[in-house]
């Protein structure tokens, strides 16, 4: 799967999740392709230690047409 990287003032925006640096691109990628594959945000949470929020960003830019509806 191939990511889109786009650059910018802040830091890279990976699919919509912004990273800073190249190890966390390198992670951003791991869980990025992570959620692509499963759409687990739990999942997501206990394999990188992120939080509930920081999961569904990457739910959101793996699956933009089944996170479309959701309120925020």
């Amino acid at each position: 799967m191939g990511v889109r990287v786009d650059g910018g003032l802040e830091g890279p925006v990976v699919r919509g999740v912004r990273v800073l640096g190249e190890a966390h691109l390198d992670q951003a990628d791991r869980i990025l392709n992570e959620a692509a594959e499963g759409a687990d945000p739990l999942r997501l949470m206990r394999l990188f230690g992120i939080t509930k929020q920081t999961a569904m960003r990457y739910i959101t830019a793996a699956h933009p047409e089944r996170t479309a509806k959701l309120p925020r």
